[in-house]
């Protein structure tokens, strides 16, 4: 048996789930609410304030599915009700950003800003405080969806191992390398 597809999703107060016979599970909570198609093969049941997910035979396809759909399914169940949250940090001489509404704007040290368009979903804040770098701080009840924005951020200007320049999430440990020495004589 799957280790983490065995383990029952305890359903916090506040937060109520609906499994449909179709297959489809909605969460909603205090937060807001999220929808998840599950595979038909899999089964998921609402007993005693928990969630079980079930598969019907031990094939390698299930087996695979099974734990899927229960780590999908409690981050479900975690972002509506506490939701999830990403900071990351700008390191660099002149690296910026600001944001207006959805609008994120970034310059990043090439030959022009760069304007994105951040989904309804995630709210964001970017903020400079005087002799520290840049943060700009995600805010997401949609785990995966907050996951893909802040790599597409963090993609523009990927952290370089000599200087140790660019965008990363604040608290990430990153390896460093020696440059060249000075030529010998």
């Amino acid at each position: 048996m799957s280790r983490i597809g065995k383990k029952p999703i305890n359903i916090p107060g506040g937060v109520t789930v609906d499994v449909t016979d179709k297959g489809t599970v909605t969460v909603k909570g205090p937060k807001g609410t999220l929808v998840q198609d599950v595979n038909p093969d899999i089964t998921v049941k609402v007993e005693d304030n928990e969630i079980v997910v079930t598969r019907p035979t031990d094939s390698k396809r299930h087996k695979s599915i099974h734990g899927l759909y229960r780590s999908l399914i409690n981050n479900m169940v975690i972002g509506v009700s506490e939701g999830y949250k990403k900071d990351l940090e700008l390191v660099g001489v002149g690296y910026k950003a600001s944001n207006q509404g959805q609008i994120l704007e970034l310059n990043l040290g090439y030959s022009h800003n760069i304007f994105m368009l951040l989904p309804e979903e995630v709210a964001i804040k970017a903020e400079t405080a005087k002799g520290k770098n840049p943060i700009i701080t995600l805010e997401s009840i949609d785990k995966e969806l907050i996951g893909q924005v802040a790599a597409k951020i963090r993609s523009l200007r990927k952290v370089e191992p000599y200087k140790g320049k660019g965008v990363r999430f604040v608290g990430e440990q990153v390896r460093r390398k020696a440059g060249k020495t000075a030529a010998k004589k």
